[in-house]
């Protein structure tokens, strides 16, 4: 029986802010203003790739929350399941989050500030939600180790979710963005515990899988800037000893040259092989928030169309390549124009 939707995501969602060009924040006189939160990217990104998506979260029914649930629309999401609770005109009770960011040039990094305390979702209570009813009407469900992290609630919220839709027989994943911010590594581990045996499709880089898997890649630094594909391989194929329910991992691998220039590969590991994309050297970048995203959104879209894994990894490293070149989380490219930078087409002008 077909689904009203392929692809369903919970989670925070916020606005974002950023200075323009590589400005500080406190030298700006104005903001460029988006949307962050990384589920919702993974919604809009494989709708814009053609399937049908769904976001469920909780908001504030005041200005940012119309403005997050708004442009989700424009872009086919179905928001039908976001819950708007009232606002009571401070935000003492509750607020939607924002962020803030600075666009790094050179060595100096690109800077993120999160001011999300007291956020709707992290607020979630039991029965806010009718998981199986929501999730009956999908055929995969994701959310990340962010929404996990926000608060106990959130947490419980989430493995609630993952329980349901394992008993309705919906394929999950989780991407697993581990933030120093919102938790420590031992917190997280003991939520991980908790999710892991409800998850199909694991996402996580090299610091992720150590921070909150417990899973420790061999031979990196401390500020991850360079790791060989084969040393993920091996944390990758531990952690699915440990989680034999898990089909797929994938992660990307980014070595940072300057803000601006870095190499970009991706890779993914299922239970009959190990693929690895083309290395996007000197990768150059606009804005690089969103590109892990991107790289979750082509894996699910990919699977989600029966490809196969060499086209799914090529295409998930192409995909999320291009996001680079967007401001903002969300990825403007294209299907036609990644499959043609997966076949190692040129930046010629295109008329």
């Amino acid at each position: 029986m077909s689904k009203k939707f392929d692809m369903m995501g919970f989670g925070e969602a916020m606005v974002r802010f950023n200075a323009p060009g590589h400005m500080r924040l406190e030298q700006s006189s104005s903001l460029q203003m988006a949307i962050a939160a990384a589920e919702l990217n993974c919604c809009v990104n494989i709708s814009r790739l053609g399937l049908k998506t769904a976001y469920v979260t909780k908001l504030v029914d005041t200005w940012s929350g119309r403005y997050i649930v708004n442009h989700a629309r424009e872009h086919g999401v179905d928001a039908s399941g976001v819950k708007l609770i009232p606002y009571d005109g401070c935000g003492r009770e509750a607020r939607n989050g924002l962020c803030f960011l600075e666009v790094g040039i050179g060595p100096r990094a690109s800077r993120q500030i999160y001011d999300r305390g007291n956020s709707a979702i992290s607020q979630v209570r039991p029965g806010d939600f009718d998981w199986e009813d929501l999730l009956k009407d999908t055929r995969w469900y994701h959310t990340t180790g962010i929404t996990t992290a926000i608060s106990p609630l959130a947490a419980d919220a989430a493995v609630e979710s993952l329980k349901a839709a394992k008993k309705l027989g919906v394929t999950t994943s989780i991407d697993l963005n581990f933030r120093s911010t919102l938790w420590t590594s031992e917190q997280a581990q003991a939520t991980m515990k908790k999710v892991m045996p409800y998850v199909d499709v694991l996402i996580g880089n090299e610091e992720d899988t150590e921070k909150m898997l417990g899973v420790k890649v061999e031979g990196v630094g401390n500020h991850y800037a360079e790791i060989d594909p084969e040393s993920y391989r091996a944390v990758a194929e531990k952690v699915m000893r440990t989680y034999p329910n898990v089909q797929a991992i994938g992660t990307t691998l980014r070595e940072v040259k300057t803000a601006l220039l870095n190499d970009w590969r991706v890779v993914m590991l299922q239970k009959d092989g190990y693929f690895v994309s083309r290395k996007y050297e000197n990768l150059e970048i606009f804005d690089r928030t969103g590109g892990g995203d991107s790289f979750a959104s082509a894996l699910i879209w990919g699977m989600l169309e029966g490809k196969d894994p060499r086209y799914i990894i090529d295409f998930a490293g192409a995909y999320s390549a291009l996001c680079h070149t967007f401001l903002g989380d969300w990825n403007w490219a294209y299907k036609e124009e990644a499959e043609r930078v997966m076949q190692g087409e040129s930046a010629r002008v295109i008329r």
